[in-house]
């Protein structure tokens, strides 16, 4: 099985598992529509099963900041990413539906240390994408200057899940001016001192 199929693979069970815990809570004992010995060759316990899910949702803002214009300034390009990134668009119920389970899973993820785990696993890598990113974007050739780019990545990073931490404890609408992309310019714009480093 190549790796671009392992993943698919992985990420239908990651939907599948996230509809199940949103529907029945984490300790529904349901399969993920594969047989278990499948299932745990994929993941070692059900809860890492929403990982994907997680992962694939933070890494989207990272490589909307990539796809930014590049005559934005850094802190544009972050706010420009979170608004194309975090807003579902008109008709869009696949992100609709993504945004439900991401809250769902934060608010388990507040009373369970596993998915607690996945969650900082997945923002983690979203850091480590996006310190790539940024050093792609500003050209930086040596480690001393990436260490900017980390530092960068990590602030703006923290911005973004403070943001869909707050709106996930809510029952703000996900495209209102209380919704994941409106916090997230908010806190961005909090943080701008610290993103204009790169």
């Amino acid at each position: 099985m190549t790796e671009r199929r392992k993943a698919a693979t992985r990420l239908d069970i990651a939907r599948t598992a996230a509809a199940l815990f949103v529907e029945h809570g984490l300790r529904t004992t349901r399969a993920a529509g594969v047989a278990p010995r499948t299932f745990y060759r994929y993941f070692a316990t059900k809860e890492e099963a929403v990982a994907p899910l997680l992962s694939a949702g933070a890494r989207q803002w990272a490589e909307a900041v990539r796809d930014a214009p590049g005559a934005l300034s850094l802190p544009d390009a972050m706010r420009h990413a979170a608004a194309r990134a975090l807003v579902p668009a008109s008709g869009d119920t696949a992100t609709v539906g993504s945004l439900k389970w991401v809250r769902s899973l934060l608010r388990m993820a507040a009373d369970s240390p596993t998915p607690r785990s996945v969650w900082n696993d997945a923002c983690h890598e979203s850091e480590a994408t996006l310190a790539t990113v940024l050093a792609a974007r500003a050209g930086l050739p040596d480690e001393a200057d990436r260490l900017d780019a980390r530092l960068t990545a990590r602030v703006a990073s923290a911005a973004v899940r403070v943001a869909v931490e707050a709106w996930a404890a809510s029952d703000a609408p996900a495209d209102g001016p209380l919704g994941p992309a409106a916090l997230a310019e908010l806190c961005l714009t909090a943080a701008e001192g610290a993103l204009r480093r790169v």
